[in-house]
């Protein structure tokens, strides 16, 4: 017979080994990171950024799941240091484009290794990752992505 508080047990939430997984995964990623001067939440805008080049803010938060008030100030530490530029629409002042600066392209060639470097610490077969990632991708659009 089970308890009524079984779901209130820390081993019996999937969101708790998802958080911890991402928290210690971020964690891993720091010593290769400092090395190209970026924040994780910096990197991934710079993913982005490296696939398209240039592209407006609202579609940067859609694609990282980020909103305004989280995606500003990492845009305008990356403005800082020269890897992106900002501004406004044409047509459209409500909106920003983001475009990526040659020494933000030059930053790729740096920031290709990192993956690499990642990978070993899941632990994970390349079939178990890709089956993870559609799980967490399937997930993630049932949430409403």
């Amino acid at each position: 017979m089970s308890d009524k508080y079984d779901s209130l047990k820390l081993e019996n939430q999937l969101c708790f080994p998802l958080y911890a997984c991402s928290k210690e995964l971020v964690r891993r990623y720091k010593p290769a990171l400092n090395r190209l001067d970026l924040t994780y939440t910096q990197y991934i805008a710079m993913m982005v950024m490296w696939e398209h080049k240039k592209i407006n803010v609202t579609e940067i938060g859609r694609l990282l799941y980020l909103d305004s008030g989280t995606l500003t100030p990492v845009l305008k530490k990356l403005e800082q240091k020269g890897l992106i530029t900002r501004s406004r629409c044409k047509g459209d002042e409500r909106c920003l484009d983001v475009c990526l600066t040659d020494k933000g392209e030059a930053l790729k060639e740096k920031a290709v290794e990192v993956p690499g470097k990642i990978a070993p610490c899941l632990a994970l077969t390349p079939e178990e990752a890709g089956t993870l990632y559609s799980l967490l991708r399937k997930t993630l659009a049932a949430m409403g992505e």
